[in-house]
């Protein structure tokens, strides 16, 4: 006869296996590589009608400016174009100090600054979900470098978070607007790199490509300038549709049709930091 607490043992060990947490890792990298990174919206090249899914996360936009001139490279498992070759040490060191194998900086364009908030479980389980992906051959142009790259950290964003520092909605949502480098886009540039001291999410970047010129919005609290004035129902509606506040279409690179996979708490959080940034007339 087995006893009700033995069996009890039986089915914990059983719920907490090393295949199921490492399948609910992969799911998280999942929530997190597909949604909020928005990680496809530079790695997977873009035809007509946007994303080519068979040849996701295998190399995509390209960036000729004064700092570089570079190609988002494949994230795929492909051992010889790829990061296949890449150990878990080596893609944390890339994610969150951009830095790669060689020693060399990644371009700035890759917001790894950002990323030096992320959990040590959030960071795992991108690893974890990059490791299923198929790998797909595909070489793209070595980068040109013509300064030295620089590493823009965040405010407030110079450290790991932990789980518990995640229990207030505010915090929940600086951590989760910071790791989806909102403020790489909508802060202006200057002399010294991102106004983060003066302009934090000030907008006014220009964002040339495929669809024209699109400039970054002022997303401070301000009520004239920036988002100070719309609902939070507007506010989302933004962030995960496109839609403005007066039923403009927004432009990319915004990646709303990653972001509409957000959870409803999470963007619950991101809409409750937004309305403390200190507004920027």
């Amino acid at each position: 006869m087995i006893r009700i607490g033995s069996l009890a043992l039986v089915v914990g060990a059983v719920l907490t296996s090393p295949a199921s947490a490492q399948s609910d890792l992969v799911e998280r990298g999942d929530y997190l590589v597909n949604g909020i990174l928005a990680c496809g919206n530079c790695h997977t090249p873009k035809g007509p009608s946007g994303d080519i899914p068979d040849k996701a996360f295998s190399g995509g936009a390209s960036w000729d400016e004064p700092p570089f001139k570079v190609t988002a490279p494949n994230v795929t498992q492909d051992k010889e174009t790829g990061i296949g070759n890449y150990t878990d040490a080596e893609l944390k060191q890339l994610l969150r100090k951009g830095v790669k194998r060689n020693g060399e900086r990644v371009a700035m364009v890759m917001p790894s600054g950002f990323y030096e908030i992320m959990t040590d479980r959030d960071i795992d389980a991108v690893i974890a979900y990059l490791r299923t992906l198929k790998p797909i051959k595909n070489a793209v142009p070595e980068p040109i470098y013509r300064m030295a790259q620089g590493h823009p950290v965040p405010p407030g964003g110079e450290s790991p978070y932990t789980e518990a520092m995640l229990s207030g909605k505010v915090q929940q949502g600086f951590y989760l607007a910071t790791i989806a480098h909102c403020m790489a886009c909508h802060t202006p540039m200057g002399p010294q790199g991102l106004e983060f001291a003066t302009k934090l999410g000030a907008g006014g970047r220009d964002f040339p490509g495929a669809w024209g010129l699109s400039v970054s919005r002022n997303i401070t609290s301000s009520k004239t300038k920036g988002i100070g004035g719309w609902t939070d129902d507007a506010i989302k509606r933004a962030i995960t549709q496109g839609v403005s506040n007066d039923g403009g279409k927004l432009n990319p690179p915004m990646g709303f049709h990653y972001y509409a996979t957000l959870a409803a708490a999470d963007l619950d959080a991101i809409v409750a930091y937004l309305r403390t940034v200190p507004a920027k007339e």
